[in-house]
């Protein structure tokens, strides 16, 4: 009787290994993917389907390019202040940034943050005459015309067509990622609100029936264009088509500037309100604090230098 057992679970044991093994390697495998509609493609694919158009990217290479301006000028918060706007900037698509100092040469500071920033950078400098430095008179022309002079002499050997968008990007500012989308479509000329400015929460173009009608504003109200040099920006075509297009420095007055460029190359009409009809705001005039250094002293005391 015990050799009639022994023998037949030495006949079962065999069989009881293999379905131990085969239920092992089936708990190890990773579960498939659930396949998509008709049975093609998987989950992620399935899901990008049914996102909404806003949230469907376009192909990189099939994006403007977004040319962006930043006049800059040597004190105490400014390789902060470009610090933040780089790393905002390293979050958009096909960007260049054009870096203007205000200088008579680059400067080693901003000559080492552009070849570390990460991104496509051209840096360029030009300085204020002195006699345009006195309180009260507009700031930041020269290295404003000439980002638009290289801009122009880097395109105009270029075969068209050159989508891109040109956009005024001061360091002091804070901006939304959101911004650069709404721009991206810009046709000619586009616009939208900037928070706290003009001694006001906010200023924007007022808008009915999808055109411009008008500005909410703290200052100025009758100016041809009411609005703050980071609420617009420009085609790269028109900036082409219009080379004569500069800030000027003789008649302009501080605060006018906006107007005496737009005034160039359209008219209120032709704005393109974005922003949900310029009524959200995504890029604020924030203003770095003005730097406490009263504690520092007049020679350099610490063994080491440090570039702030």
């Amino acid at each position: 009787m015990k050799s009639l057992l022994f023998s037949r679970f030495l006949l079962l044991l065999p069989w009881v290994l293999v379905v131990i093994i085969v239920l092992d390697i089936d708990s190890s495998r990773a579960p498939l993917p659930a396949l998509g509609p008709r049975g093609g493609g998987g989950g992620r694919a399935a899901a990008a389907a049914r996102a909404p158009p806003a949230q469907r990217r376009e192909p990189e290479a099939a994006l403007p390019t977004i040319y962006a301006i930043t006049p800059t000028y040597s004190r105490p918060v400014q390789k902060a202040e470009l610090t933040r706007l780089a790393n905002t900037f390293r979050q958009v698509a096909r960007l260049h940034w054009i870096l203007v100092e205000d200088a008579a040469a680059r400067s080693e500071l901003v000559s080492r943050f552009v070849a570390g920033a990460g991104l496509p950078c051209t840096h360029l400098h030009v300085p204020t005459p002195r006699r345009y430095k006195r309180p009260g008179l507009p700031r930041a022309t020269e290295q404003r015309n000439a980002g638009l002079a290289w801009l122009r002499q880097r395109h105009q050997h270029l075969p068209p067509p050159q989508p891109g968008v040109l956009f005024f990007a001061d360091d002091d500012n804070t901006y939304s990622l959101e911004l650069f989308q709404e721009m991206r479509t810009t046709r000619k000329v586009s616009v939208w609100p900037v928070g706290l400015v003009g001694g006001r929460r906010y200023e924007r173009p007022i808008v009915e029936n999808g055109k411009v009608v008008g500005w909410y504003t703290g200052w100025r109200a009758d100016r041809p264009f009411a609005i703050d040099m980071a609420g617009f920006a420009v085609s790269l075509q028109v900036i082409l088509s219009h080379p004569k297009a500069v800030f000027k420095r003789r008649g302009s007055q501080p605060g006018m500037q906006e107007s005496d460029f737009l005034k160039q190359i359209t008219t209120v009409e032709e704005l393109e309100p974005k922003a949900n009809n310029c009524t959200k705001v995504l890029v604020w005039h924030t203003r770095t604090e003005k730097v406490n250094l009263a504690n520092e002293p007049k020679y350099h005391l610490d063994t080491v230098n440090i570039e702030v």
